[in-house]
């Protein structure tokens, strides 16, 4: 069993029903989940929109390989009304599922990159994310979330 590390964020449609519904997809289909931090409202992060977002980060035990993870997490998002997910511009979106953290690994592959190159650029990642695990040690950094958070 691996621990991964989330990130969730909607900003279009009933936003709180857009996260409660990708944390039940995901914990029926990926696996147990073991802590979901409060949602927090952020503004748009490189994109302009009239639309701001509602984020959390939650901890959730699976067997599933990384690659298993990011097919599966894809496939939710498909599901619960995402259009498409750009890697170049960032848009308006149902549902965001962002892979985190898996256990300590580093990956780096075109399609996967695990730590999540981004989460020391996001506010609204690492403030949920140091409300759940402050004391993750980030395997590249190698320094908790929370004096990430504080930095």
């Amino acid at each position: 069993m691996a621990f991964v590390y989330l990130g969730l964020g909607t900003n279009l449609g009933e936003k709180e029903r857009n996260l409660h519904d990708a944390v039940s997809a995901l914990g029926f289909e990926v696996g147990n989940v073991l802590r979901l931090s409060a949602f927090h409202a952020s503004l748009p992060w490189g994109f302009e929109s009239p639309n701001d977002f509602l984020n959390a980060v939650m901890l959730i035990e699976t067997n599933l390989s990384p690659s298993e993870l990011l097919n599966k997490t894809q496939e939710i998002e498909k599901n619960l009304g995402r259009i498409k997910k750009s890697n170049v511009n960032y848009t308006d979106r149902i549902i965001d599922i962002d892979i985190l953290f898996y256990d300590n690994l580093i990956i780096e592959q075109p399609k996967l990159k695990i730590p999540h190159p981004l989460i020391m650029e996001r506010d609204f990642v690492l403030i949920p994310l140091a409300e759940i695990a402050p004391d993750l040690i980030h395997p590249v950094l190698k320094k908790k979330i929370f004096e990430l958070l504080n930095h």
